[in-house]
């Protein structure tokens, strides 16, 4: 970061800060849309209903979740359902379907001793980097390929690393590593679970270690939503007349509340406009985003579908 994430600040029409793309901005513009039609004295085509909620990023236990599971009654089949979650730089990206998501901790146990002794234990390190190198077949295993989505392939990568021993000279008895799996829908979560089994007992036989895993979560892909929806023909319709442009739809690797939405059979669509910086240091959210999104937003409160 180039500054404090924690303090916003406004340069060269850019907001710069922990969270303002991802996803303050999305709610920004939900916000505006509404403020706007009450500040004019519009009454929209039907009721318009905001959703703030909890720990998108964390699974959505006491957000959507828990929303969608206990208070169905909020929501109609022929609600429109827009998720300001996702999107591209010139807003004509739809997304209509996610991958299935899969993320694994592996611990492995071996036995720890001193580093020059190495025959007195087993190096739960190096079994836990041979298993990192040995899941990378499943990038071979399970190579479909959907155009639909972006990337197009199911995604198997080794991401978070636990500490294990505080000096060099120990061998480590314990080794804790993660992987994300984005699986597109044409696999189902059993197989590929399966699969990882299999490449588990292999390195356990192998190194004389034991391998425990946990899953940290486990989404299967939910339904699709139809690219004739009344949610996606909204946003097309809106996007042409805000932004001049044509909006497709496509599929991401990335999870948004949206599925909780579609397993409950409702047609929801994650739309808007953004420079793609989540996560990232200086992340920002242009203020033009926010206004032009927010226009579309009350395009859309206006219509009849």
């Amino acid at each position: 970061w180039t500054g404090d994430p924690w303090t916003v600040r406004v340069e060269g029409g850019k907001i710069i800060g922990r969270g303002t793309e991802d996803n303050q901005q999305g709610i920004v513009s939900g916000i505006l849309a509404v403020q706007a039609l009450r500040e004019e004295g519009i009454t929209p085509e039907y009721d318009v209903g905001l959703l703030l909620v909890a720990d998108e990023e964390t699974g959505s236990k006491y957000g959507l979740k828990y929303i969608a599971k206990d208070h169905p009654e909020l929501f109609r089949k022929e609600d429109i359902i827009i998720i300001p979650d996702a999107g591209n730089k010139d807003g004509t990206m739809i997304e209509v379907a996610e991958k299935s998501i899969l993320w694994t901790k592996f611990r492995t146990v071996g036995k720890q001793c001193h580093g020059s002794t190495p025959d007195q234990g087993i190096n739960a390190h190096r079994a836990g980097a041979n298993l990192i190198v040995r899941l990378d077949a499943l990038y071979k295993i399970f190579d479909k390929k959907d155009p639909l989505f972006d990337p197009p392939v199911s995604t198997f990568e080794p991401t978070k690393k636990d500490p294990n021993v505080a000096n060099i000279n120990t061998i480590p008895g314990e080794d804790v590593f993660y992987q994300d799996a984005r699986i597109l829908p044409d696999y189902s979560l059993v197989e590929v679970e399966k699969k990882i089994r299999e490449m588990v007992a292999e390195i356990e036989q192998k190194f004389k270690v034991k391998i425990e895993t946990e899953h940290m979560q486990r989404e299967e892909a939910p339904p699709s939503t139809p690219s004739d929806a009344p949610v996606v023909e909204a946003l097309k319709w809106a996007v042409k007349e805000v932004y001049g442009r044509e909006a497709k739809t496509i599929g991401i690797g990335g999870g948004t509340v949206a599925a909780f939405f579609r397993r409950a059979g409702f047609h929801a669509a994650v739309w808007s406009t953004m420079d793609e910086l989540a996560h990232q240091p200086d992340e920002y959210a242009r203020i033009e985003n926010i206004l032009g999104d927010a226009k579309v937003f009350a395009h859309i409160f206006l219509q009849r579908y």
